[in-house]
This record gives structure tokens, sequence and C-alpha cells, in this order.
């Protein structure tokens, strides 16, 4: 694989990933030689990080209507590794990498059927509050079920 900047040792980062979310390249998400729009990575990374918050119980809360905080993506980015075509099956795995005191920083990474990575990528997300915007600071037991879950 490529070097990535944000990843310094490709065989421990990998090794570092539970959680995953399948997924099945649809026709529509294909160009016109069959293969993944480079954009089409990023509703991948969407759909897993979704799931993954909504396992660890997250998402739930965010939705109730009496919930003060909601989630953001700050930052999000995508390294392409190998091509990945229509009707593909592919995990799209999600970690947090690193807990800051409002923001986590998620890593992904997709893989085929036979266990090639195709790409990457990470992304940092913000608790924020809905009335003032700002962020509002992990918990002690929300810190926790980020870093045992991903």
């Amino acid at each position: 694989m490529k070097k990535i900047s944000y990843i310094e040792d490709v065989h421990e980062w990998q090794k570092g990933f539970t959680f995953y979310h399948p997924v099945k390249v649809r026709f529509s998400e294909t160009d016109m030689y069959g293969h993944l729009n480079n954009t089409v990575p990023f509703t991948y990374f969407e759909e897993a990080r979704i799931e993954f918050l909504k396992q660890i119980e997250f998402m739930q809360d965010w939705l109730k209507e009496e919930s003060e905080t909601i989630p953001v993506v700050a930052d999000l980015q995508c390294d392409y590794i190998r091509q990945v075509f229509f009707d593909e099956k592919l995990k799209v795995f999600v970690k947090a990498n690193k807990i800051g005191t409002s923001s986590v920083d998620l890593h992904y990474m997709a893989i085929n059927e036979q266990n090639d990575v195709c790409f990457v990528g990470r992304g940092v997300m913000v608790q924020i509050s809905k009335k003032t915007g700002k962020g509002v600071a992990w918990s002690e037991e929300e810190k926790e079920k980020l870093i045992s879950n991903g």
C-alpha cells in the first residue's frame, strides 16, 4: 500500500479495526468504465460512521428531540489505493483513532472480498451544542465507548 500521511505502521493500524459495515457497489455509483466514482467512498464512510455510532448508542441519543448535542463532520479525506467496480462487495471499517475534548478523529478502511485494501480515509467529527454551536466535551463513558468499539 502506498504511504498515507496519517498511517505510521499500516499493519498495526489495520489491526485496530473491529467494526465494519458491508456495502455492495451499485451500478449508479459507477462511471462509464464500471468503476466506483471518486465521490462515493465519502457516502460509504458516512454509512459506516452512522452504523458505528448507532452501535455505541450515540446516534439514538443525538436523535432524541430533547438532546442538546449533535455531531458534525469538520473534515474528511479519502486516499484511493485500488479501483473498485460495479457489484463488488466491500467491508467499510471504522475506528476512533484519537479522541479530543469534544472531537474524535475517525479512521476508515474499505476492503474487498479478497481482503485487498481499496481505499482508506480519516475525518474529524465534533459533538456540538444545538443552541450555541460550540463543542461539547465527551463524558468519560462516551470516550470509553469510542475507544472500545472501534
